[in-house]
């Protein structure tokens, strides 16, 4: 997955940087905060009911202030099942803002995309230690 992002229109959402539809940005905070909930940790069995009530469609409301400030007023959100596991939580897992624990299969919220873009931060940093490259430039002739 990549990720891009303007340094001078920075949103102050992380689930705005990562995600590109604003459906994807409320089911991805949906989920966040069912699992915060849960301690912090889903089972797969729970995981599954989260993604089947998603699928059946599930009413949620917010104001401008609250956790969905995307959502004015109450309605329905409904989000293809297959879709949450192919657009919401696999990138979820690979990126590690989510953890899969195969022995217990649960998931669990991660610290390792806060880790990860600390070390993308200190690459770009040894990027621009080294010296340049030397080579040339010559135009093709046609």
């Amino acid at each position: 997955m990549v990720i891009l992002f303007d340094q001078y229109n920075m949103p102050e959402n992380v689930f705005e940087v990562v995600f590109a539809t604003e459906q994807q940005i409320v089911v991805a905070k949906m989920l966040i905060d069912e699992m915060k909930k849960a301690g912090g940790e889903m089972g797969k069995t729970e995981m599954s009911m989260f993604a089947t009530a998603l699928h059946d469609g599930t009413r949620i409301s917010g104001t401008q202030e609250g956790p969905f400030p995307i959502i004015k007023k109450e309605q329905t959100i409904s989000y293809n099942k297959r879709q949450f596991y192919d657009r919401i939580l696999t990138p979820m897992k690979t990126m590690g803002l989510i953890d899969y624990d195969l022995y217990k299969k649960t998931y669990k919220i991660s610290d390792k995309f806060s880790k990860n873009m600390m070390k993308v931060g200190l690459m770009w940093s040894q990027e621009r230690a080294k010296p340049p490259k030397d080579y040339q430039i010559k135009p093709i002739k046609r």
